[in-house]
């Protein structure tokens, strides 16, 4: 029989009358939420050694230092840190052989007065699963989707009574503690597109899976994570930057992936309003294509993940599967321009009216949303491997019925063409890498940069073996 959830009451008790944990817990910005529900079950003495909220600035810089933003990971680092060390200092010698202890914080924005801001925070937890064992952490970034503060704070208790509760009873599955964090909600309320584990606890955690879960799970729309394999949070990435997507399989990475994207970032730098902006470059992989087989292969998904790292690549994993939404998404994060970066095939994909039919607008709100906010599409060629013919954004050709439309979003500057291409490329499909892998054909070695070569022989990615085919 499956256990039986516990709801949000239950969790806070069981944590209050199991005598291993106790630790304190720092909240800023939205009162506090978390700690209250400790305080309001009963048997708080057993856990809270310390509640305390230094809402002013100036009080929270005193305590952890200054900050460029306080709502941010950096000031939530800060806290985790400097809470845990006290009480490591402060009660080791009284309770330490007994005791785990840990330390829980978080720092949120909710709804302002005029309602005009993003509601979201940090929210983590720092703690030993074991007496006098070297420390864990787990931290999530949350945004509030309710319009009232009242429930925003609510839905914040619930979530970080949920974060405390799997730090402490569910660690040893990670898999478990994301799915539990939403107990009580729903994503309606709360979205996490950030989640990282570290420590002792969670040597094993590659952080790329956990944030692929979220995604998985409907947590959230989109996760990120850098070359390193650090998972970042979108909004602090692209804040105040511009940003140029490029939307593929990626399995593998070829020369023409990295030479699209090339293209496009040399035109659009070259826009006159682009002089002294930051551009992000990110990789992006949609859960519709990991999905492609009918079930998520983790293998398959680090294998893509892995070859982009390996060519300082930034990767985006989303559930925006309509360029439209991934449009909207993007424009919420940044007000700076926004480039999508896309081969002809796609661009005619695009004027396929059977993507539109829940849209009431159909074909045209889709583009009416896609390019409300002077986005715009970079598009690549691509060459016949029969005839060697080279089709272009001038020399596309959508169904009849739409070629006006196409002619109006060209004329107006929405598609621009990548007429800066390697012509060596063009040659180059990732279907026909994959293809020359699985027959041992060693042609496929120089369509793929030279590290993405090195790592698909060394890990055996993609079906590479080495010996002749049996």
């Amino acid at each position: 029989m499956p256990e039986e959830k516990l709801n949000t009451h239950q969790k806070a008790l069981n944590i209050n009358l199991d005598k291993r944990w106790y630790g304190s817990f720092a909240e800023i910005g939205a009162g506090q939420e978390v700690v209250r529900w400790f305080f309001r079950v009963g048997g708080a003495s057993g856990t809270v050694a310390k509640s305390m909220s230094a809402y002013d600035m100036a009080v929270s810089d005193a305590i952890y230092g200054t900050a460029e933003r306080y709502v941010s990971r950096p000031r939530l680092q800060a806290m985790l840190e400097h809470e845990f060390a006290l009480n490591i200092e402060r009660l080791s010698e009284i309770r330490g052989d007994s005791t785990s202890f840990f330390a829980f914080a978080n720092t949120v924005a909710t709804r302002n007065f005029k309602g005009t801001n993003e509601c979201h925070g940090w929210m983590g937890v720092k703690f030993q699963s074991h007496p006098h064992d070297e420390p864990s952490q787990v931290i999530i970034h949350v945004r509030m989707l309710d319009t009232d503060v009242q429930a925003q704070q609510e839905a914040l208790g619930i979530v970080g009574v949920n974060l405390c509760y799997g730090c402490f009873c569910l660690h040893h599955e990670p898999d478990q503690l994301v799915e539990s964090l939403l107990d009580d909600l729903h994503t309606g309320r709360i979205e996490i597109d950030m989640i990282e584990f570290n420590g002792i606890e969670f040597r094993s955690v590659d952080n790329r899976v956990m944030a692929l879960k979220l995604v998985q799970l409907g947590l959230s729309g989109a996760a990120m994570f850098g070359p390193n394999r650090e998972v970042l949070q979108p909004a602090e990435v692209f804040y105040k930057k511009a940003v140029l997507v490029e939307r593929g399989s990626f399995r593998p990475l070829t020369h023409v992936n990295l030479d699209m994207m090339r293209c496009a970032f040399e035109k659009f730098s070259a826009e006159p309003t682009m002089k002294g902006k930051d551009v992000v470059q990110v990789m992006e992989l949609t859960m519709t294509n990991l999905l492609q087989t009918g079930a998520m292969d983790r293998r398959d998904f680090l294998a893509r993940a892995d070859v982009l790292s390996a060519c300082g690549m930034t990767v985006l994993v989303s559930d925006y599967s309509e360029f439209f939404k991934l449009g909207a998404y993007l424009s919420r994060i940044t007000k700076e321009r926004i480039g999508l970066v896309l081969g002809v095939p796609t661009l005619l994909e695009l004027f396929n009216e059977k993507y539109y039919t829940q849209l009431p607008g159909g074909i045209l709100e889709s583009f009416g949303r896609l390019f409300k906010n002077d986005l715009k599409l970079y598009i690549y060629p691509l060459q016949d491997p029969l005839t060697g013919t080279i089709s272009t954004v001038e020399t596309a050709q959508p169904a009849p019925e739409l070629q006006k439309l196409y002619g109006y979003l060209h004329d107006r500057g929405s598609f621009v063409a990548l007429d800066n291409f390697k012509s060596d490329y063009l040659s180059i499909f990732s279907r026909d890498v994959l293809k020359r892998i699985g027959d041992h054909d060693p042609s496929w070695e120089a369509m793929v940069p030279a590290t993405v070569c090195d790592l698909i022989k060394k890990r055996g990615f993609f079906g590479y073996a080495k010996g002749p085919r049996g």
